[in-house]
């Protein structure tokens, strides 16, 4: 399993996730860059995504929905804020109310830093996501963000190895 260390720090209020892969760093980046690899892992495996539109540049906007197992839509968007290609980017990540990408203000945006640097002859990648309060945090790790994205994450492997 890639996914080696899960944290969350509330007074600090942050999730992190480190994962490894076996494989540089650019192979890593080419799954984000690309619209249709992201969809592979970007959700969890009962709940995969799509992607509408992905502009991975800063000021760019990535629009995307998971599909339930029963066919319900789930929306959301990154707002992206910079790009350090291939060792990371960042980007506020929000959940939006429609097809249209409407922002939902009633739910947690956080500013996540993504980084990916050789360790071992493959790739550390950490994921930083930080909300503006210790209850925004608290409702996503309630909402089970720990679980998707540790199962997302974990699929970028056999990604990577196919």
């Amino acid at each position: 399993m890639p996914v080696t260390d899960v944290s969350h720090d509330l007074a600090a209020r942050t999730l992190t996730i480190v994962a490894d892969f076996a494989a540089p760093p650019k192979r890593i980046w080419e799954v984000y860059a690309d619209p249709r690899q992201l969809e592979r892992v970007w959700g969890p495996p009962t709940y995969p995504a799509t992607f509408v539109d992905h502009d991975l540049a800063p000021g760019g906007r990535t629009n995307y929905y998971m599909t339930s197992p029963e066919g319900e839509r789930y929306y959301g968007y990154w707002e992206v804020v910079s790009v350090d290609e291939p060792f990371g980017f960042t980007f506020d990540d929000g959940f939006a109310l429609d097809e249209q990408f409407t922002k939902n203000t009633d739910l947690p945006v956080s500013s996540n830093v993504v980084t990916f640097v050789e360790h071992d002859g493959g790739t550390r990648a950490t994921y930083v996501g930080t909300y503006a309060s210790a209850e925004a945090l608290q409702a996503v790790l309630d909402m089970g963000i720990v679980e998707g994205s540790s199962a997302a994450i974990n699929q970028i492997d056999e990604l990577v190895a196919g």
